[in-house]
């Protein structure tokens, strides 16, 4: 992706909280009916590989599983907070009224072969593992363990399992960096007077 250099992001630690904060991933490979792009939960394994090693499912039915094309890696893509900003929160429009609207946002993009993996325990712990950490913290946490055991295992028999190691990652925090001082306090700001999840979301990743 285009990357100016002040929007940079390339701390591992960073990217992969915000995998695991904005899980839904749109995986985006290449094969035989050209680009093709899936929205499929992904979990972030950071001590499996140098980058992190992600893992999902999707169901049996989905072609992609079928029609991937193993030596053509893919893309999975981690869209974290975004958000409009005008230029009416600009400190500069009082100045001399050279100012443009613009979009900040904070992106992972991260690279790799896909491997499908088509194994009913390899499921079962993928399957407890991303229930884990989203049930976590819950006042009555859902548990796998909670449903019938011969109906999780026909509910199994209907998805496959993906693993992507990561190869390649890269992040892009566009967050006002080019702006001066005060400027990037306006638009603090004028997110956190909009107060809604994703303003204020935006508002903690842009720089003081």
């Amino acid at each position: 992706m285009y990357q100016p250099a002040h929007f940079k992001e390339e701390r591992l630690e960073v990217l992969h909280n915000l995998m695991q904060a904005y899980p839904l991933a749109t995986l985006v490979n290449y094969g035989p009916n050209g680009i093709t792009a899936n929205h499929v939960p992904l979990l972030v394994h950071s001590d499996v590989s140098e980058n992190g090693t992600l893992r999902g499912h999707i169901a049996r039915a989905n072609p992609l599983w079928k029609e991937l094309d193993a030596s053509v890696e893919v893309i999975a893509i981690f869209q974290g907070p975004h958000h409009y900003v005008t230029p009416s929160w600009y400190a500069t429009k009082k100045e001399h009224g050279k100012v443009v609207p613009t979009w900040n946002y904070a992106v992972v993009h991260a690279h790799g072969p896909l491997k499908i993996i088509d194994d009913v325990d390899w499921l079962l712990q993928q399957v407890n593992s991303m229930t884990t950490q989203h049930e976590t913290g819950r006042d009555l946490p859902w548990s796998v363990n909670d449903a019938p055991d011969d109906y999780i295992k026909s509910r199994l028999k209907g998805i496959v399992g993906l693993e992507l190691p990561i190869r390649r990652i890269e992040g892009k925090w566009k967050a006002s960096q080019n702006q001066p001082d005060n400027n990037r306090q306006g638009v603090i700001d004028g997110l956190k007077n909009e107060d809604t999840n994703i303003s204020n979301a935006m508002a903690d990743l842009t720089p003081r």
